[in-house]
């Protein structure tokens, strides 16, 4: 499971303007970091408000990143 393309494809389907959604990925061993950046006046949008879509962003990359054994972090920037 590539987990840099599940958050592409979730962040893509939020936002105003999908061709500004940039994934980066850090990997060390089984952990992997994530830094998804934004258009920025679609940051709202990922974020939400008072972070809940961010907040459920992140639980459900866990949940992907769970199955395939490792671990995840999601940055937004």
């Amino acid at each position: 499971m590539e987990l840099k393309q599940v958050l592409t494809d979730i962040a893509r389907a939020i936002v105003d303007n999908p061709d500004a959604v940039n994934v980066i990925e850090e990997v060390d061993g089984d952990d992997i970091e994530l830094t998804l950046t934004v258009a920025e006046s679609d940051t709202g949008m990922v974020i939400g408000r008072h972070g809940r879509i961010a907040k459920a962003i992140r639980q459900v990359m866990k949940a992907a990143a769970n199955t395939a054994g490792k671990r995840v972090t999601v940055e937004i920037r």
